[in-house]
């Protein structure tokens, strides 16, 4: 990972990013056009970012170059896609395209892991697309899965 990238929580006044990183979350298939930013207010991707930092399980990281938030992970108890119980939150992580496939994302994943494991949290879940190139970060970071459909696998990570 470069030197100038520098891994650390999200400060709360910086929780509005969250914001943007939501959007970039968003798998989009190879060949397909990406909807329009306004997705991300909708009612099941707003349950990720909505008051973040107000709720048990709200925990986030961020990845900065030169001053600038460029990825960020984040997790919250929550009844989304990953849902497991109210005691497993469930992550969220996103880079902006210039930033993938250089090592970040694994550090932010680290990173947060780290967190919720010191905050007392026994694991963590996510949802994920079968054909989403992440899968290989979340199964390089000890996620297995544990329930899948035809589309999405749900991964656990104990902590």
């Amino acid at each position: 990972m470069n030197d100038r990238i520098k891994i650390r929580k999200l400060f709360p006044t910086e929780y509005s990013e969250l914001d943007f990183f939501l959007y970039e979350a968003i798998f989009i298939p190879e060949g397909v056009k990406p909807p329009p930013r306004e997705i991300k207010n909708q009612p099941e991707l707003q349950v990720y970012v909505e008051d973040f930092g107000s709720r048990r399980g709200d925990t986030a990281v961020c990845a900065e170059c030169a001053g600038r938030i460029v990825g960020a992970a984040w997790s919250r108890i929550m009844d989304d896609y990953g849902h497991i119980d109210d005691d497993t939150p469930s992550l969220a992580i996103s880079l902006y395209s210039d930033y993938r496939g250089l090592g970040i994302g694994t550090a932010l994943m680290n990173a947060l892991l780290k967190e919720l494991k010191e905050s007392g949290f026994i694991q963590v879940s996510l949802s994920v697309q079968k054909a989403n190139y992440a899968v290989k970060l979340y199964k390089k970071t000890g996620f297995e899965i544990v329930n899948e459909t035809e589309e999405e696998y749900i991964m656990i990570r104990k902590l």
